[in-house]
């Protein structure tokens, strides 16, 4: 699903600060790689994508970037951006797993990286995915745990 890079309104309401900094953690967080032949969460046609995407996340995504513009990440060195967004994860685990989800629904959604991993570049519906038979047991404590709705018959 190879997206156009035009703006909408939601990748229009983060400024031009906001979205280098996004573009930078996105990058950070899936880095593109020769060996494997898949461009980074950073790669122009995802990060649209990624802007384009925010919908219901865009205030949480605008809070997590300020807090991350504190850190002026373009500055730092790999292994100190590195430091920082792992210092950032542990201290806003709720915001960074904002940004987290942000990326990786748009990342894995992309044509070349559904081909890279093996698997047909298509929506799962309505032919769907065929899925390996599993271990039906380990499903036994989530048996056993009983309802966690309330019953409304």
């Amino acid at each position: 699903m190879t997206m156009s890079t035009t703006q909408t309104g939601h990748d229009a309401a983060l400024s031009e600060t906001e979205r280098d900094t996004l573009r930078l953690v996105a990058g950070h967080m899936i880095p593109a790689s020769d060996a494997y032949g898949v461009p980074g969460a950073d790669d122009p046609e995802i990060f649209a994508d990624i802007l384009r995407s925010l919908d219901r996340d865009v205030e949480k995504v605008r809070e997590a970037l300020q807090v991350l513009a504190q850190e002026e990440l373009a500055a730092l060195e790999d292994d100190a951006r590195a430091a920082r967004l792992a210092a950032f994860r542990a201290a806003r685990p709720e915001l960074a797993g904002v940004l987290e989800l942000a990326v990786a629904r748009c990342y894995y959604r992309d044509d070349r990286v559904m081909t890279a991993i093996g698997m047909e570049p298509r929506p799962p519906f309505p032919l769907g995915y065929e899925v390996p038979q599993g271990d039906l047991a380990l499903l036994d404590p989530v048996r056993a745990r009983g309802p966690i709705y309330r019953d409304a018959g």
